[in-house]
């Protein structure tokens, strides 16, 4: 068994090549995720953003056998930081993979820290062999088992469920978005800005009616729940989540976030996943999983 090494494309947008990465990120968690800090909707979901480092997509690392990607590094929004995304049948391209990170993915300053699974001793091995140790930073991941019979949530008189399917607003999405993450102040509505949220919303597998707004009274959207499914595949990812302060401590947040993944259960979803250890989502019935570590060189 061989894998041989080759960069991704330096074309930015949702390419021929993003969509074969994308392809083996919902094969190799197809029956039973392993890669469930890196799945397909958070590749998707990264390729939508505005601030995604296109001048260096050429140093995302790919591994083929035979044409059929196996094994891929890539960073998230830019240079700095490293995630690793493997077939088992490959764990053989470890180290190959780490030194990519290393060699390729690192700052002007050689600055990098790369994602470890917690439970991936071996890989944990590896790193330390070659001078990485672990730090303090980490990223969690929550999994909610699916059961659309069981997901209740209630409103307060008034409010009512959207979706972007049936209520395409970018102004009150933007309002939303940029509140819910603690800007100050009204959001600007320049035609850049407007366009940087129709990009977000433009990825080609998403589907509209389970990304779903919680209207208040007076119209505006009190809180938003993003959702990545794929009929293809047994579970969703839930990405962004943001409530207006104005209208926190209603229950929006939780009812759009409910609703969303009520909705991708109806369709077929078995599990929802979530890159978070906030209790929020614990309360909602999010449950833990083995998280991962950043190490660094030192």
């Amino acid at each position: 068994m061989t894998a041989a090494f080759r960069n991704f494309t330096s074309q930015p947008g949702f390419t021929e090549d993003f969509h074969r990465v994308r392809e083996f990120l919902v094969g190799i968690n197809a029956q039973n995720p392993i890669h469930y800090d890196f799945e397909w909707g958070r590749w998707e979901w990264g390729f939508s953003l505005p601030y995604l480092d296109t001048t260096n997509l050429s140093k995302i690392g790919v591994w083929e056998d035979n044409d059929k990607i196996v094994a891929v590094v890539t960073y998230e929004q830019g240079l700095g930081d490293a995630y690793f995304c493997l077939d088992p049948q490959y764990a053989f391209l470890k180290t190959d993979m780490l030194l990519h990170a290393k060699n390729t993915l690192c700052t002007i300053e050689g600055k990098i820290k790369v994602l470890i699974n917690n439970a991936d001793r071996e890989f944990q091995r590896i790193a330390g062999q070659r001078g990485f140790k672990p730090t303090q930073n980490s990223e969690a991941t929550a999994v909610m088992d699916i059961d659309p019979r069981h997901i209740a949530y209630t409103l307060p008189q008034g409010y009512s469920i959207t979706s972007m399917a049936d209520s395409y607003d970018l102004i009150r999405f933007n309002r939303v978005l940029w509140r819910g993450f603690n800007h100050e102040g009204e959001p600007p509505t320049t035609e850049k800005q407007l366009e940087e949220r129709r990009i977000s919303l433009s990825g080609p597998h998403l589907n509209h009616n389970l990304c779903i707004a919680v209207v208040a009274p007076n119209g505006e959207f009190a809180s938003y729940c993003g959702m990545w499914y794929d009929p293809h595949t047994e579970y969703a990812l839930v990405e962004p989540v943001a409530t207006d302060p104005t209208y926190r401590k209603l229950g929006l947040g939780k009812a759009a976030v409910l609703e969303a993944v009520k909705r991708c259960g109806q369709l077929g979803a078995k599990q929802a996943y979530v890159g978070s250890s906030q209790q929020f989502y614990y309360q909602l019935g999010f449950h833990p999983l083995p998280g991962g570590t950043f190490w660094e060189i030192c």
